[in-house]
């Protein structure tokens, strides 16, 4: 991107308010009269959201780099749909051409493999340093492979866990679709915290239909929980007696007695009342902040990373955002919507400290919708604000089991709508 005269102008306004800065980034770029450097690592819902907002917002006083390997991205949103046959897979994969067209975000296909905090730098996977102003740190979650005995991410080509959006999602679909009338689908669910509470009860719905589009309604599914109640739970076992009677079950460790090693040469999953085999094996494990994040030293015990509720800021470094399901965000869930919500108030705040533009108290809102049958669909959320430290709901709703089908039919309509939605909010 080339300097106009009014970036200078800008750039000098910056200059000489750096030293009012909240966040305390009087940073060599913005001191030497230059575009202070925001560096973004991720190009999810959060990232690249936030990218898009800072870019736009600022007209250009911003230098915005984006780092993501990915040219397209794939939503794990609506990644359910797809194994359920509602979506194809180009509806759920997403290019960058716009925020960088039209947006002048510089997108950098490359991995992020180190940060370092102290020097302001971020290390690319060709080897050369990304010197930023601010962070931005959105990787996502990591799979903690370990977490389930005898699974790996060798073993995950065979029994996939399918929940990072892209070839394990098409390996699960087509080992789905693989299967013959009768089959016995085994899925381990994760352990809280994890990315969209209600997931792998969704996946279970679109299993179950998937199955009985095809007449295989002697086919089952065994759900092996490690958890005792689940979200929506109410919801979802309604919905698989009215539409897959037999062919779901659900188990919590009172039940199966503890989940074990799995075998993916035997495809069986050892548990406390014994083995559980299957045709088919889903194994979602526990999982933590992308690895970035961990190895920057932004997380903590838990293994996500501790904010502050008012501009998602690092708890542990001013100089650096976290956005998303890399987060320890109080109440608010690990959703896409919870993402692109922290993006938008943190875009605010970051472009407030950056240019001395207008800082808006934080109001976020999350909603997660789920399909379990053609047109009934079921939905959770809330809105949220900063309270007693942490993020906290102030306003929540879940769908009711009296509901009616037309209301289900207009909740799957504004389930599909709100994809339209924030697909274009997040990269158009």
């Amino acid at each position: 991107m080339s300097f106009t005269r009014r970036d200078v102008v800008k750039a000098g306004a910056v200059a000489a308010a750096a030293a009012a800065l909240p966040f305390g980034l009087a940073a060599p770029a913005i001191a030497q009269g230059a575009r202070p450097r925001l560096v973004v690592i991720g190009g999810g819902p959060g990232g690249a959201t936030l990218a898009k907002y800072v870019a736009r917002d600022s007209q250009g006083a911003v230098d915005v780099t984006l780092v993501e390997p990915k040219e397209r991205f794939a939503t794990c949103f609506h990644s359910n749909l797809y194994l359920g046959d509602f979506k194809g897979w180009d509806e759920i994969e997403h290019g960058y051409e716009r925020l960088t067209q039209g947006y002048g975000v510089v997108h950098a296909r490359q991995a992020a493999t180190a940060i370092d905090r102290a020097a302001k730098t971020v290390r690319l996977g060709d080897g050369s340093d990304l010197p930023y102003d601010h962070l931005v740190v959105a990787p996502g979650i990591d799979i903690i492979y370990d977490s389930v005995e005898g699974y790996s991410e060798e073993v995950a080509e065979t029994l996939p866990h399918a929940w990072l959006a892209g070839p394990q999602t098409q390996l699960l679909k087509a080992q789905l679709d693989a299967l013959e009338d009768g089959a016995q689908i085994l899925m381990i669910a994760p352990p809280n915290p994890y990315r969209c509470p209600p997931g792998p009860y969704e996946r279970v719905s679109m299993m179950a239909h998937v199955l009985k589009a095809k007449g295989h309604t002697r086919s089952r599914i065994v759900i092996l929980d490690p958890k005792p109640s689940f979200s929506k739970q109410a919801l979802f076992a309604a919905g698989w007696q009215r539409y897959y009677t037999g062919m779901v079950e659900w188990q919590d460790p009172s039940i199966h007695g503890g989940i074990g090693a799995v075998d993916a040469a035997s495809m069986t999953v050892e548990t406390g009342f014994g083995p559980y085999e299957a045709d088919l094996i889903n194994v979602i494990p526990a999982q933590r902040a992308g690895a970035i994040a961990v190895q920057a030293g932004l997380a903590d015990e838990t293994g996500f990373c501790p904010i502050l509720p008012e501009s998602m800021r690092s708890a542990v470094d001013e100089n650096v955002t976290v956005l998303g399901d890399a987060t320890i965000a109080g109440d608010m869930p690990k959703s896409g919507f919870s993402a692109n919500s922290q993006a938008k108030v943190a875009a605010n705040a970051i472009r407030a400290t950056l240019t001395g533009s207008r800082q808006f108290p934080a109001r976020y809102a999350n909603t997660c919708w789920s399909l379990i049958a053609d047109d009934d669909a079921v939905k959770v959320g809330g809105r949220y604000e900063p309270a007693d430290g942490k993020i906290t709901a102030t306003e929540t709703f879940v769908s009711q089991l009296d509901e009616d089908d037309d209301l289900r039919r207009q909740t799957q309509a504004e389930n599909m709508g709100w994809y339209e939605g924030i697909i274009a909010d997040i990269f158009a």
